[in-house]
């Protein structure tokens, strides 16, 4: 099987000579990172440059270099540099002034948030769910009535806090590009996984599970409060949501208030739900190599498992993917899958 090319491209060089490297990407992990190591590196690299890596010639992380170590031994000089995608600078960036807006759009608020974070580019912000994105328009409100923005809060968690009072999530795509929405819960398959109990026609390596319901409740309720609505009593203004899970075994109730104003408390239930869900199963495979039938593993995919030993024949959604090489396993593909509509917390 020939091997897939990852080339780190940066300050006009592109690098391919790595002995090891590590290539994360998860939809529900702020930051994507990557570590990458090569010998006799012959190439000059600094720490705060953009970067940009490709796996197979396709772009799969845009971002910059946080890290740099180098040093030699009997082999030659080596250099490690690590870095994350473009969202890192979200989870850096803090807000550096306190101020409570009154009737904002959520994109007014990220275009403001955003207009001092450097090599973004802030009219690349989309809104959507799974593969039904569309850029930001003058018709994408998401009012907020009362937005509490919190100095020394990183403006990644500001954002991420009302995109999900809005059953959203905000996650950056490989190219750079932010959105505000959810990922696939239903569509075609792009990749499979085959586990037979024969060995025949598998392609795994290795596999995890964990089940726990520990963190997952049969129901869930959401107490809140309409914000600037005075002329009506309190009666009216409260607002409640709710959603049940139908496989949850046993009567178990959870509730959760709002500390903001919540556009629509049923959706911001389900989503608590969904994310109660995503905790109660992690399943993870290994497998050979980066891509399959000449497409590199994705995250927000669907990825269809025969698996005879723990009894699936289904669709999963890939939500976690990470790239690994090192001279003792070669190039493997670690895969994280959750059962599609369910979101981490």
């Amino acid at each position: 099987m020939e091997a897939d090319k990852v080339a780190l491209e940066v300050g006009g060089q592109r690098v391919v000579n790595f002995t090891k490297y590590r290539i994360e990407s998860d939809l529900f992990v702020a930051d994507d990172a990557f570590d990458l190591t090569f010998e006799n590196p012959g190439v000059t690299i600094s720490e705060g440059q953009r970067c940009k890596l490709f796996v197979n010639d396709v772009l799969e992380l845009n971002g910059i270099i946080d890290k740099i170590q180098d040093g030699y031994k009997k082999s030659g000089r080596f250099l490690s540099v690590s870095g994350r995608d473009l969202m890192g600078l979200l989870v850096d960036s803090h807000v550096v002034t306190g101020k409570t807006d009154q009737d904002i759009e959520l994109r007014a608020l990220a275009a403001d948030l955003l207009k001092d974070v450097p090599y973004i580019n802030r009219k690349n912000i989309v809104y959507g769910s799974g593969n039904k994105l569309r850029m930001v328009d003058a018709d994408d409100c998401y009012e907020i009535k009362k937005c509490q923005r919190e100095a020394g809060k990183s403006i990644f968690d500001v954002l991420k806090q009302h995109a999900m009072e809005r059953g959203m999530l905000f996650f950056c795509m490989p190219d750079g590009t932010f959105v505000f929405g959810n990922p696939k819960a239903s569509g075609s398959v792009e990749f499979s996984i085959v586990n037979h109990l024969t060995g025949k026609g598998n392609n795994v390596l290795e596999s995890d599970r964990v089940r726990d319901i520990s963190r997952r409740y049969s129901s869930v309720s959401v107490i809140g409060q309409q914000q600037g609505e005075d002329f009506l009593e309190p009666d009216e203004i409260n607002t409640t949501g709710r959603a049940t899970d139908a496989f949850f075994p046993f009567h178990k109730p959870f509730v959760t208030h709002l500390s903001q104003d919540c556009k629509d408390p049923d959706n911001y239930a389900a989503l608590v739900m969904n994310q109660q869900r995503f905790q109660g199963l992690q399943l993870s495979y290994v497998l050979f190599g980066h891509s399959q039938a000449g497409k590199n593993y994705q995250t927000n995919a669907m990825c269809h498992v025969n698996d005879e030993v723990y009894g699936y024949n289904k669709k999963f959604l890939i939500y976690g993917r990470t790239f690994e090489m090192d001279e003792g396993n070669g190039q493997i593909a670690t895969l994280k899958l959750s059962e599609p509509g369910v979101l981490p917390s």
